[in-house]
């Protein structure tokens, strides 16, 4: 008698059991951090300034990245990108960054008021990108401008000598008018820089060479026209982009935590002194305008919405 006691004992254990453990496994919510990365600014190698503004350098991805990447709470990575977009080589190195951090973890993209030319090309590669209607996205192209200074000069009476090893060595300097040559050339690589970044958003869009190229035009569309042309995945706002985030990572109740963006610098304020300097020397606004060209005229190919 005491035996089968026992045995009924057990059985209804195990009944118990069997009908509560899935049931309490299925009601516990599944936890995970998710991160928001802001990503504000001009594309560049050069920090942050109050000169300058807010900056995305690659070195900046690659700190938030990594902090992301060794913290096993997160689950899951969400940029907040508002930028025109900028220089090329650092939009590649950022794009290189998110495809081998979204290896281990999804990345989505949240969209603000602009992610244009380099802001959308470091966007393509990731899980997802959500946009606002309103956003200014697109503007897939390459813009290169060299600025010929040669009357102004001749104006000011000031005449540079330059002695050169290398048939185009001075072609980028625009203190002359170039050759015919010279801008077959500088075309030439115009022409394949726009033809990798349509191969980056072909690739990351899974889009036909052909339609990307059709959208290829460096014009700008809005949130809701790039939903409809398939250059992003859904409309809404950063809410929106976590949760998807959170559906891509299988997380019921997420953390979020947001990352902030790096403060000012001393040497960052040391180039604000020395633009305040230069303004207080009594040199005239064209006298700065003429030193920023002559400083900055070594120019290069960019990915960059210019409004």
């Amino acid at each position: 008698m005491k035996k089968k006691a026992i045995i009924i004992s057990v059985g209804i254990v195990l009944l118990l059991a069997a009908i509560l453990i899935p049931t309490i496994l299925i009601s516990r919510p599944t936890t995970g951090k998710i991160v928001v990365i802001p990503l504000s600014g001009t594309i560049t190698t050069e920090g942050s300034s109050l000169f300058s503004g807010s900056t995305i350098t690659p070195e900046l991805v690659r700190d938030y990245l990594t902090k992301a990447e060794k913290d096993k709470a997160v689950k899951a990575i969400v940029l907040r990108i508002e930028s025109p977009g900028g220089e090329i080589a650092p939009c590649q190195e950022i794009l290189w960054e998110i495809e081998r951090v979204k290896e281990t973890k999804p990345i989505v993209v949240s969209m603000g008021g602009t992610a244009a030319s380099g802001g959308y090309y470091i966007s393509t590669k990731a899980d997802k990108i959500v946009a606002l209607p309103t956003t200014m996205t697109g503007s897939i192209g390459v813009i290169y401008q060299v600025t010929n200074i040669e009357g102004l000069l001749e104006k000011l009476g000031i005449q540079i000598e330059i002695f050169k090893g290398g048939k185009y060595k001075d072609m980028y300097w625009g203190f002359r008018e170039l050759t015919p040559e010279e801008v077959e050339i500088m075309q030439g690589m115009v022409d394949k820089y726009y033809e990798q970044f349509i191969d980056v958003v072909a690739e990351g869009r899974e889009l036909s060479r052909e339609e990307v190229r059709n959208l290829a035009t460096g014009q700008i569309y809005t949130g809701t026209e790039a939903k409809e042309l398939g250059l992003v995945d859904k409309l809404g706002d950063l809410d929106t982009a976590i949760n998807l985030a959170a559906e891509l990572a299988d997380i019921k109740t997420p953390i979020v935590e947001y990352y902030q963006p790096p403060k000012i610098t001393l040497w960052s304020l040391l180039g604000f002194a020395n633009a305040i300097q230069v303004r207080l020397s009594g040199l005239s606004a064209q006298d700065i305008i003429l030193l920023e060209i002559l400083s900055h005229n070594y120019r290069q190919p960019l990915f960059l919405y210019q409004s």
